[in-house]
């Protein structure tokens, strides 16, 4: 009897044991030793070695921010070469989408279903351009003197672009309290690398207002702690946007795939992480499927809402007096703008998901809309492709101006500093709007629109949470609100139910028992036998 039990109990510790160590591995993520801290020199905690207050040149009496330039040229040469190749400058790159061959696109005359677009609107959308005067067509990119070296490099925090002002500064005439003309000599002697402000003065308020686009960039990241997000926080590594978009001869790396296409020059976790951050097998190998993102930004938007819908179907309503609409939700966000139309913002947002690989598609001009709702954006990826990851996005959705005939997304002319220009938000007409706008764009309009349902894909980067509050396994492995519940294209253990794959475990299991207890018998009983 106690040869039989000797033999239960080896049984149990050859099968049962890892068998368990296994499932309490998977379930708890048991970590095998501390990860190190990952060391990177911060460009926040660089210290100037250049005092620019000392240079004759810079001590001049500026009346002209193009005078700024020129005198930053006559030492930092052949910068403006560097600068104007970039996307930064063009707003537009060559590019190959997967199914339609090489296009140029980018900011400069792709769509999107916050403002629409940006050419057309110049006055408006170039105060983002890092350069002076883009207000029309008359624009010359090969003008280094068109260069605004202030926006990027001011440390001074007084330096501001006019609103409406086509991306030049105040002056004697339009200045105003908020909006007052630059010191240029304290600005171009408080010069330094670009700060969090320098860089979210444009992409924390892009699409008319903190946060409204990315959901994940906005003013509050400013002055933050670990909470909102570990890299930017005050109280960790305070980090600075150049930390990761690591920048060399003015090209930064990162895309946004509202605008971008190719999985080339990007920002990645892994640069600073490496393949294996979490020296757990189980949780390291979820890296070849799921990006770290999925994970680690459960939530987004976590201090000031996002807009997650805009209909302009609704936009150009007036008050009984004529004068224009100005609604809010509870949380002081724009409900509805005579402008812009309807809205509706959230924060502490659930991300969607979605396969990616790093390339994406884009609706064109030329491009028909065939099935609702029309997709702005499109990113590539699936199951099946070993080179896409699980993806956290923030999904856009609204409802925008298409050509009846031609089911073509339409241009629109919005901006204007006057009214009686057939500009939208001065004059409320769709009609004189979209005129105006195809028009500038050279596009042919059939003279009557349609609204049609739109979606828009941003993938999530930032707002990283800290690690106590990154999801745990069950957030998808489970049959009840997986978080990926959409992506059905493939079998998740704990979410999916085949009776096939259970009954085959379930037999392969019982069988292998079964083999284990009858050469378990044999052997005692053969035993017994021969002695």
């Amino acid at each position: 009897m106690n040869k039989l039990l000797q033999k239960f109990l080896t049984l149990t510790l050859v099968v049962v044991l890892p068998i368990l160590v296994i499932y309490l591995n998977i379930r708890f993520g048991l970590q095998r030793n501390e990860v190190e801290a990952v060391k990177v020199t911060l460009k926040s905690e660089s210290v100037a070695s250049v005092d620019h207050s000392s240079f004759p040149i810079l001590q001049q009496s500026f009346s002209n921010p193009k005078q700024v330039t020129e005198a930053c040229l006559s030492c930092h040469n052949k910068r403006d070469d560097e600068l104007m190749q970039s996307a930064h400058w063009r707003w537009e790159r060559e590019t190959e989408i997967p199914g339609r061959g090489v296009v140029t696109i980018g900011k400069k005359n792709l769509h999107n279903n916050f403002c629409t677009g940006a050419d057309g609107n110049n006055g408006s959308c170039m105060r983002c351009h890092i350069g002076y005067g883009w207000e029309d067509k008359s624009f010359d990119f090969e003008d280094p003197t068109n260069i605004d070296c202030l926006v990027c490099h001011d440390k001074s925090d007084t330096y501001k672009k006019l609103i409406g002002g086509g991306g030049w500064p105040a002056t004697a005439e339009n200045a105003t309290k908020e909006y007052p003309v630059p010191d240029y000599n304290l600005v171009a002697q408080s010069v330094g690398y670009p700060d969090r402000d320098n860089c979210g003065v444009c992409h924390f308020y892009g699409g008319g207002g903190n946060n409204v686009k990315h959901g994940d960039l906005e003013k509050a990241l400013l002055n933050t702690t670990r909470s909102v997000d570990v890299h930017m926080a005050v109280d960790g590594p305070n980090m600075v946007c150049i930390d990761c978009h690591k920048t060399e001869k003015h090209n930064i790396t990162g895309r946004a795939y509202s605008v971008s296409a190719s999985n080339t020059n990007r920002a990645t976790c892994e640069q600073c992480h490496g393949e294996t951050p979490h020296n757990d097998k189980v949780i390291d190998y979820h890296n070849h499927k799921v990006a770290c993102q999925t994970c680690h930004i459960p939530v987004y938007a976590k201090v000031n809402g996002t807009s997650l819908y805009w209909d302009w179907s609704v936009a150009g309503r007036r008050n009984p007096d004529s004068s224009f609409i100005k609604e809010y939700d509870a949380d002081h966000n724009y409900s509805y703008l005579s402008i812009k139309g309807h809205f509706v913002f959230d924060n502490m947002v659930t991300p969607e998901y979605s396969w990616f690989n790093g390339t994406a598609d884009h609706l064109l001009n030329d491009d028909s809309a065939t099935v609702l709702p029309v997709k702005i954006n499109t990113l590539f990826g699936s199951y099946c492709d070993s080179t896409s990851k699980i993806w956290p996005v923030k999904v856009h959705r609204g409802k925008q101006p298409f050509d009846s005939a031609s089911r073509q997304i339409l241009s629109m002319k919005l901006f204007s500093k006057n009214f009686n220009e057939g500009a939208f938000w001065m004059d409320l007409n769709w009609d004189s709007a979209i005129i105006k706008g195809m028009e500038y764009n050279e596009r042919e309009y059939s003279g009557k629109f349609v609204i049609l349902p739109t979606e828009a894909y941003w993938p999530l980067n930032h707002m990283v949470s800290k690690k106590e509050e990154t999801l745990k396994c069950e957030a998808c492995h489970t049959r009840q609100n997986s978080r990926i519940a959409g992506l059905t294209d493939f079998y998740l253990p704990g979410r999916d139910y085949s009776k096939a794959v259970d009954y085959s475990g379930f037999a392969i299991i019982l069988f292998s028992l079964i083999g284990i207890i009858v050469h378990s018998v044999m052997r005692f009983t053969s035993k017994r036998k021969f002695n």
